[in-house]
C-alpha cells in the first residue's frame, strides 16, 4: 500500500479526495489534516461516511511532523497556505499535488500580480509541473510537485486545446463564458454563497479580473506557440456541482464542423476521461465523475467555432484529476480509483 497524506480534508474538494483514495486498493490514507477540525472524527464533519471512515482529523502542524510517514501529500488549501508545507515535503522526499493556485504560474510576477500574496517558494516554480493529465502525461510521471489546475481552467484548456494546438483559429479572438455550481465557492462562510442569495439567480463575477484568466492564457499560449489573450467571464448558477464552459473564437480559414470533430478525435480519441460528442453537453451527464464532455459547433455566417465542455468541478476539476495525477506519479493505473460513471439523477 502507498501512504498518501490530505491536509485541507475537511473542505469539499478535501473530502472529494478522501472519497476517491478510500475507494482505492493501492493508497492508504495515514492522517486527514485540517485547520477548524482536529480531533473530530471525519464522520462527525462528514455524516455520510459514518461506519466507512472513522478515523479522527488532526491538526496542521502535526500533519506536518508526519510527512517522514507518507509518498504523497495532497493540499487542499486557500492560495498562500502551501509555501512552507511544500518545502518541508519536497525537502523530506515527499511529492506533493498542490489542489491550491500556488505552483500552477510559470511566472512567481504573474501569480502575485492576480492573487495578491508574495510568493515565497518561487525557486520551486522551475520544478513544478502542471497537472492537466491529458496535456502533460509525461512530465507528470516525472514529477515530484504538482500544480493541480483550477476547475474552470480545466474545462477551458481542454476545449480549447487542440484548436489553438492546430492553429486553426485566431489566438487574438477568444471569448469563454464559464458558468459553475455554488460549490466552486468553497466551504467557507460567505454571504454571497447562502441559499436565499444563489437560489433563483444567476451571476456574472470577477468580470474582466477573475483569478483563472491568466492560468488558462498560459496552458493555451503553449498550445499555440504564441501569446493567447482571451476574455473570461464566469458566472455562478444555483445547483451544487458542476461546471460548463462555452467557449468562442474565430476561424483563419473555413474549416468544416466535421474537420473540427476530427482534429479533437485525433487528440482526444483515446482519452479515458474525455468524450467528444456530437451532443450538445449537459452537467448532469458528468455528475459525480472524472469525465469531460467536449462538443463542437461551427457557425458558418460569422466563421466562428464554439467549443462546449462540462466537467464536475470537484472532480475533473479538483480531487478526481488530483487522484489521476498521483497515479502517475505513482506508476499505478492512471484510471485507479476514479473510475465511476456519473451519478444520472
Amino acid at each position: 500500500m502507498r501512504q498518501v497524506g490530505v491536509i485541507g480534508a475537511s473542505g469539499y474538494v478535501g473530502q472529494q479526495l478522501i472519497w476517491f483514495l478510500n475507494n482505492s486498493k493501492y493508497v492508504n490514507v495515514r492522517f486527514m489534516a485540517t485547520y477548524n477540525y482536529a480531533n473530530q472524527g471525519f464522520s462527525e464533519i462528514y455524516n455520510s461516511y459514518y461506519g466507512f471512515i472513522e478515523e479522527k482529523c488532526i491538526s496542521i502542524q502535526d500533519a506536518e511532523d508526519r510527512l517522514e510517514e507518507i509518498e504523497v501529500v495532497f493540499l487542499a488549501l486557500p492560495h498562500g497556505k502551501s509555501f512552507h508545507i511544500v518545502q518541508k515535503a519536497l525537502e523530506k522526499g515527499v511529492k506533493v499535488i498542490d489542489l491550491g493556485a500556488d505552483f500552477r504560474f510559470d511566472s512567481y510576477e504573474t501569480y502575485e500580480k492576480w492573487y495578491g500574496v508574495k510568493h515565497e517558494a518561487y525557486n520551486l516554480l522551475e520544478d513544478a509541473v502542471y497537472g492537466l493529465s491529458e496535456i502533460n502525461r509525461e512530465k507528470i510521471k516525472k514529477a515530484n510537485l504538482v500544480g493541480n489546475p483550477g476547475c474552470y481552467t480545466t474545462a477551458s484548456i481542454l476545449a480549447l486545446y487542440p484548436i489553438l494546438k492546430s492553429g486553426i483559429i485566431d489566438s487574438k479572438s477568444i471569448i469563454i463564458d464559464g458558468k459553475s455550481g455554488v460549490s466552486g465557492a468553497g466551504k467557507a462562510m460567505n454571504i454571497s454563497s447562502l441559499f436565499v442569495e444563489c437560489n433563483e439567480s444567476i451571476k456574472a463575477y470577477g468580470v474582466a479580473s477573475h483569478r483563472h484568466t491568466p492560468e488558462i492564457e498560459q496552458e493555451l499560449s503553449k498550445a499555440s506557440g504564441k501569446d493567447v489573450n482571451l476574455v473570461f467571464t464566469p458566472h455562478l448558477i444555483p445547483m451544487n456541482r458542476g461546471i460548463m464552459c462555452t467557449c468562442y473564437g474565430k476561424l483563419k480559414g473555413n474549416a468544416s464542423q466535421e474537420k473540427l470533430y476530427q482534429i479533437y478525435n485525433d487528440l482526444y480519441g483515446k482519452e479515458k476521461f474525455i468524450r467528444v460528442i456530437e451532443k450538445i453537453p449537459e452537467t448532469k451527464n458528468v455528475r459525480g465523475s472524472n469525465l469531460c464532455d467536449i462538443a463542437i459547433r461551427v457557425d458558418k455566417r460569422t466563421n466562428t467555432v464554439i467549443v462546449i465542455s462540462v466537467i464536475d468541478n470537484l472532480i475533473k476539476g479538483a480531487a478526481g484529476q488530483a487522484i489521476q495525477n498521483m497515479n502517475l506519479m505513482l506508476g499505478l493505473r492512471e484510471e485507479e480509483g476514479i473510475e465511476i460513471l456519473p451519478v444520472q439523477i
